[in-house]
């Protein structure tokens, strides 16, 4: 298996692709030797010129407007001989384009006394590039490893204020190099504000037994704000991009969390510099393409790592901040919505569990952010990409369980939002947990079950507002006598097309082409159920980043569907879908429609999955909460099991 490790070089080679070179050639590869001087002159450099992050946009034309203010300088000082000037440039212009993530920190050591008291240093190396390159490793090579780095480990000494146990998190691993035992994460709600964070910190303390991997997305509503802020640039002009409302509330939020702990402002002003350079680049530009958006989003997460690190720095608990990009987090370059490949995996064990052997120190990774293979930009794992992150850095170091600690006490019987007696569900399969994730439940990202599942590693889901709730546990198998239906699920404002025609009567690729056209216009589909003459879908009612499908998109679908088939529009739908247990799903629908019948509601379309533990109903938008309400009284508040034995009684 290829493992992607970064030397010195950040210089594209080819045509704007990473080079990725033979196995052994890689192997064979000796690494440029710098000198202490060289090491200490160009991270200084670095931290000078980006605070930890490397300027990577788009277009080179944005890039000469931003860094001609100023903030980034391009490496033109390339010594390779025998070059000719104007290729010289060309390649300079692609670094400069080129994401942070192809330069990868040098694994940091503790902090020292003249390092600001502990605070996070986030091992960030210069920008020149002199004598660097990017390779391919195999194995668990370390021979690519830098000697030396920044660092991101605190003092040993100091107690934490009102937190007992500080400096004793991870029992001998803290000073023998056990291994790294759990992975927290922690949601953007739960690190909210300074206030939040320490409450944040105190709660990984009062596990000193652990050694744990800590996962953070940005801090509360960031992310929005920053998709937000991106948007209004695109129209509002370079001179008006310090007056975007989003953009100040991002600035004060982090000045008042740093100020608010105790940390130097400088820990984030660089990368807020930078963010207001990316602002006025998309003002100037008029664009805002999901490259970019990717881009723009991954100052929150990275922000708030580097805070809370350096606040766990300073109470003298030894914390380093990494960028996923940087550890190796590989997937496509399908920006905004981009999938973890395979070499991910290996990468991100070699790089914590070296750094955790040469010096042990709390990670702090930045959830919900990856590299793109073929691109090398920043992406995005989509909403709630952080949980994916988190399973994905469990099933690579094969750790013992995976933490996602939440606003509500795990995973629920239904909405509280729609159904105020909702309560918590204490045990799920994975197959469970995906269907609920798929069809609506906020808790969980979707994709996120899968790495859990292959590495067999148990997910908990606690409340960071009331961490003695014991949660919800989610695990390959779980007893399943006594259940009957698990959870229900409600996903409003659902598009349905009922799709009819006499040609797929006997005949094939009727269907492929249908699937063909939603493809081609990017639209997902949710639930199928097909006759011989007709198929009925419901779609996707949102994008990426909860936008509603817009009518101009329907139409289009309608269009191109009705060159083939008679189509019917349905619109202001709902799936109400039942997650429940395969071997009772005749009780379960019996239950079900009979509830739905009493209430004077028609059932519009059925769909049951493959997996068969999810069975999805639609109906009109306008009666769904009542139906949810019904639903969850017959199946949790009433003794469904023991209907049942007494109808097997009667039977017998």
């Amino acid at each position: 298996m290829l493992l992607c490790s970064f030397q010195r070089c950040p210089l594209l080679l080819g045509r704007g692709e990473a080079a990725v070179r033979r196995t052994g050639e890689a192997e064979s590869q000796e690494p440029t030797r710098w000198s202490e001087a060289e090491e200490d002159e160009n991270t200084r450099a670095g931290v000078r010129r980006s605070g930890g992050m490397s300027w990577r946009l788009l277009s080179p034309t944005l890039v000469q407007y931003c860094s001609g203010r100023g903030k980034r300088e391009h490496p033109t000082n390339c010594r390779e001989n025998g070059r000719r000037e104007s290729k010289k440039m060309a390649i300079a212009l692609r670094f400069a384009a080129t994401p942070r993530c192809l330069v990868s920190s040098i694994p940091p050591t503790s902090a020292g006394a003249g390092h600001g008291g502990g605070v996070a240093r986030t091992g960030v190396l210069g920008r020149t590039c002199r004598g660097r390159r990017l390779e391919v490793a195999v194995g668990n090579s370390t021979r690519c490893r830098a000697k030396k780095g920044g660092g991101g480990g605190g003092g040993g000494g100091g107690g934490m204020d009102g937190v007992p146990g500080a400096g004793t998190l991870g029992g001998s691993g803290a000073e023998g190099g056990d291994q790294l035992s759990v992975v927290m994460k922690f949601g953007g709600s739960s690190v909210s504000s300074a206030a939040r964070m320490q409450e944040v910190a105190g709660l990984i303390l009062t596990f000193p037994e652990e050694r744990p991997v800590v996962v953070l997305s940005a801090m509360g509503k960031t992310t929005n704000l920053l998709l937000l802020a991106g948007e209004k640039a695109v129209g509002c002009g370079v001179i008006h991009v310090s007056e975007i409302e989003e953009w100040n509330m991002i600035k004060d939020l982090h000045i008042k969390t740093v100020d608010e702990l105790g940390l130097p402002r400088s820990l984030i002003h660089s990368m807020l510099d930078e963010l207001e350079q990316l602002l006025k680049g998309i003002a100037m530009m008029k664009e805002l393409t999901l490259r970019t958006t990717d881009y723009l989003l991954s100052f929150g997460e990275c922000m708030s790592t580097r805070i809370f690190a350096g606040y766990l720095n300073k109470v003298g608990v030894k914390a380093r901040q990494y960028d996923a990009f940087d550890i190796g987090f590989i997937t496509t370059d399908d920006f905004g919505n981009a999938d973890i490949l395979e070499a991910t995996y290996p990468a991100i064990a070699k790089r914590l569990h070296g750094d955790w052997i040469r010096e042990p120190a709390i990670p702090v990774v930045t959830g919900f952010l990856g590299k793109g293979w073929k691109s090398g930009a920043v992406t995005t794992l989509g909403r709630g990409g952080s949980d994916l992150t988190a399973t994905t850095i469990g099933k690579a170091l094969g750790l013992r369980e995976i933490q996602v600690w939440k606003d509500v006490d795990g995973v629920l019987t239904c909405d509280p939002n729609i159904y105020p007696n909702a309560t918590t569900v204490p045990y799920l399969t994975f197959e469970e947990a995906a269907e609920l994730a798929y069809f609506g439940a906020q808790v969980l990202h979707p994709q996120s079950m899968r790495p859990a599942r292959e590495g067999d590693i148990p997910v908990r889901v606690k409340n960071s507002y009331n961490p003695k709730a014991p949660g919800t546990l989610i695990s390959k198998q779980r007893e399943m006598d006594k259940v009957v239906l698990t959870s229900i699920v409600l996903k409003s404002n659902v598009t349905m097309l009922d799709i009819v025609s006499t040609r797929m009567l006997g005949q094939f690729g009727f269907l492929a082409k249908v699937f063909s056209i939603f493809e081609d216009l990017g639209i997902s589909v949710d639930c199928v159920a097909t006759s011989e003459v007709s198929i009925s879908v419901s779609l996707d009612p949102s994008k990426i980043w909860s936008r509603e499908l817009i009518q101009q998109e329907l139409d289009h679908v309608v269009e191109e569907l009705e060159k083939i088939a008679v189509v019917h529009l349905l619109q202001k739908r709902a799936i109400i879908s039942l997650i429940g247990n395969v071997r009772r799903s005749s009780l379960i629908l019996e239950k079900a429609f009979h509830v739905l019948r009493k209430s004077g509601v028609n059932v519009q379309m059925i769909s049951q999955g493959a997996s068969k533990v999810n069975m999805s109903l639609i109906v009109h938008d306008s009666e769904a909460k009542q139906c949810m309400k019904a639903l969850h009284q017959a199946f949790f508040e009433e003794d469904v099991l023991t209907e049942v034995d007494q109808d097997a009684l009667q039977l017998s």
